[in-house]
């Protein structure tokens, strides 16, 4: 039964005390990667997230679940935990074994991938929304929605034909509906509560500007390298005066170890039309105060050091210049 790789992505956990208003929704999920090289050659990867901080993580080969924050569990107890995480070693080898068992009617061919990711989000307003969906080689297979299990377009008769195999097991559904609708919401609130004070904190950015050399003559790369941020929403656009420059290109935001995020923004230009360029950048931690970053001999402030340190050389070389001069005049 080929529900069985999704069921689960919802996990059991207890009732939240408190909800927090968050600006952004923010979501509880678990996600699967399960790799087929052949019958006897599996790999899976199962991991929790609450929204891009991952908070939980399994070991492929024992199959012990790792909690990376100290708040992974909410407020469920080691007791209950342990049987979660119990269940999920039941459930991962049930999945191995009934996918296997329909290769052949399913005319899957080794080796192929399959994904799925479900759980529930939360938006600002406090409405909670449920979701669950499985991919074949990356391509949309099915999803859960009103209780029954939906054929996605992509899947083609491949994805029609699994649900109608798992049609008759009423069962199945009642479990997927009551672990995405109810206990999910109700464990995203819980570990909300539980790690507030680390979802809530901010981290300004560091900035620093450079280049690199294109193919073309001439031109130059320009790179806003922006580091070490926290929560993950950031603006970065390269600017000329107050004007945005729409090709810009931005990069993926990438995550550090200790848990902030990078991005890296790119400009293509003419060499001689670089001067005159800068890179903004907007972060909730900055407190409205953006970063600008001047590139070259544009930045106001390295001319009015340049100037200073200019006047101070030439009052020190004209004052050394008389020094010099009036023992020999008062001689003569």
């Amino acid at each position: 039964m080929l529900l069985l790789e999704l069921v689960f992505f919802a996990v059991l956990f207890p009732v939240g005390d408190t909800q927090d208003a968050f600006q952004e929704p923010i979501s509880f999920h678990i996600t699967q990667i399960t790799s087929f090289a052949n019958s006897s050659w599996v790999k899976y990867q199962l991991s929790g997230w609450l929204g891009d901080l991952q908070i939980h993580d399994m070991d492929s080969d024992s199959g012990t679940a790792i909690f990376l924050k100290p708040w992974s569990k909410g407020n469920f107890s080691n007791e209950e935990m342990s049987e979660v995480v119990e269940l999920f070693r039941v459930y991962i080898v049930a999945f191995i074994r009934e996918t296997k068992a329909h290769v052949n009617a399913l005319q899957m061919e080794y080796p192929f991938e399959i994904q799925g990711i479900a759980g529930c989000e939360l938006h600002s307003g406090g409405a909670i929304v449920s979701f669950l969906q499985g991919a074949f080689g990356g391509l949309d297979f099915v999803s859960f929605k009103n209780s029954t299990c939906v054929p996605a377009p992509e899947g083609g008769s491949r994805a029609q034909k699994v649900c109608k195999l798992l049609a008759p097991y009423h069962d199945i559904f009642y479990t997927v509906e009551k672990l995405l609708y109810e206990t999910c919401p109700q464990y995203l609130l819980g570990v909300l509560e539980a790690g507030k004070a680390d979802l809530q904190r901010q981290v300004k950015p560091n900035a620093w500007l450079s280049s690199d050399s294109t193919h073309e003559r001439g031109h130059l790369q320009l790179v806003c390298h922006v580091s070490g941020f926290y929560p993950k929403p950031v603006w970065v656009m390269w600017m000329r005066g107050e004007q945005e420059l729409s090709e810009t290109q931005r990069g993926d935001i990438l995550p550090n170890a200790d848990d902030t995020w990078y991005l890296r923004v790119t400009l293509d230009v003419v060499t001689a039309e670089a001067t005159g360029l800068s890179c903004r950048v907007k972060h909730s931690s900055l407190g409205g105060q953006d970063i600008v970053l001047y590139w070259g001999h544009s930045n106001p402030i390295g001319w009015i050091i340049l100037a200073i340190v200019s006047c101070l050389i030439f009052f020190l070389c004209f004052a050394l210049w008389c020094f010099r001069r009036l023992p020999y005049e008062g001689i003569l």
